[in-house]
């Protein structure tokens, strides 16, 4: 029977950040994930510098063989409404995609890689769990997503009592020969919202390859206003008209609307498996990160000692950096007449766009990275250990 101090179920960006940080304080991790990596990931896929920072990315070493696009503004409106231009000196963000970051992250955490495997049969024992009939561990992590089997085990009701968001969208290179049909510009994602404010659509292009994609909360028809989307942007001609691309489905929750306990004897919930979502514009990415280190930090402070209570730290933690659970969102109480107008005036001003719904709600550009003097006593427990040679 094979043993770890920590087992990680699923590999993206929340497990891969947990088992660096645990990996660079000298815990022995496992990272179990259902699929063989790089794995097929369809995102719009873009990182702020924030994350950069947060992960301690080499970026000169990760831009040497996958797609990092700089992103230096956004083209963002209603649908069939106008697109306002919001340009920045710097770059506020970076294209990737997820096959590549996923794949990346993973592989430099120094974690012993358990791929291509899933999770079969999860079990309690005096000491912490079995898994698979062949590993034990005191703790484990659920970083499988929306469907994690780890969440189902703390009892989340997947896919039946939950509102989460469902999304549709495609990803491929473009052949040579029609880059100039596709008029989305590397430099500058295409958003585009739903004049109920219930989700929105983009497209995103990185280097070759283009991401078109729409995601709403609830069952709208999601599959026709995926079709009925790209037939917008073919008549727009920002896209070849009679575009023909399978598109992939995936779901997540959203953080003030998710209620899934983070933490429980011997178990902690990251990304979106813990529901993270930032509510007002979906991205997960960055959440999911912080989740993944602040789930570590709990666990150096345990000192290996996980009971709930425990880890119940963990819960507040994600609290201090999100904000409370549950807040409701006023505008859904408004008819939708009101809110589409409000919505036309909001998205139809720059300096809403721009200082609100850009820097605010997609970027978070005005969060401080978690970093040495913002993780407080979490940041040292791990800084502690990386000089002591742990």
């Amino acid at each position: 029977m094979d043993r770890c101090d920590v087992l990680i179920v699923g590999g993206g960006p929340a497990g891969s950040s947990c088992a660096w940080a645990l990996r660079e304080a000298g815990l022995d991790v496992v990272v179990m994930d259902k699929a063989q990596f790089p794995r097929d990931k369809v995102c719009a896929g873009w990182i702020t510098p924030a994350v950069i920072e947060e992960l301690e990315l080499d970026i000169e070493d990760y831009r040497q063989q996958h797609v990092f696009q700089p992103i230096t503004g956004f083209y963002a409106g209603l649908l069939d409404g106008p697109m306002l231009e919001t340009g920045y000196d710097h770059a506020v963000s970076y294209g990737i995609r997820r096959c590549e970051f996923d794949d990346y992250l993973v592989r430099r955490t120094g974690a012993r890689l358990r791929l291509g495997e899933p999770l079969a049969h999860l079990a309690r024992t005096a000491n912490g769990w079995t898994v698979n009939d062949s590993l034990q561990t005191p703790l484990v992590i659920g970083a499988g997503g929306h469907f994690c089997p780890v969440a189902r085990s703390l009892g989340a009701d997947v896919g039946r009592s939950e509102l989460a968001v469902s999304a549709q969208e495609t990803e491929f290179e473009i052949d040579p020969s029609q880059q100039s049909a596709y008029r989305c510009k590397s430099e500058a994602p295409e958003l585009y919202f739903c004049r109920d404010l219930g989700g929105y659509g983009w497209c995103v292009r990185k280097g070759n390859f283009i991401n078109i994609g729409l995601g709403r909360e609830g069952d709208h028809g999601l599959a026709q206003q995926v079709m009925a989307f790209q037939h917008f942007l073919e008549d727009k001609g920002r896209i070849p008209a009679n575009l023909n691309r399978r598109y992939k489905g995936h779901a997540y929750l959203l953080y003030r609307h998710a209620r899934r306990k983070p933490v429980d004897d011997g178990v902690i919930l990251v990304g979106d498996a813990a529901g993270l979502a930032y509510t007002q514009s979906g991205e997960g990415i960055r959440p999911a990160i912080e989740s993944g280190l602040l789930a570590a930090a709990t666990i150096l402070q345990a000192g290996g000692r996980y009971s709930r209570d425990a880890l119940e730290s963990y819960a507040a933690r994600l609290e201090s950096r999100l904000g409370p659970r549950g807040a409701g969102d006023w505008s859904a109480w408004l008819p939708a007449s009101v809110r589409s107008r409000l919505a036309g005036m909001a998205l139809g001003s720059h300096w809403f766009v721009r200082h609100v719904l850009l820097d605010r709600w997609f970027l978070h550009a005005l969060d401080p990275p978690l970093s040495h003097s913002h993780w407080g006593e979490n940041e040292r427990l791990i800084s502690a250990d990386k000089h002591q040679g742990h």
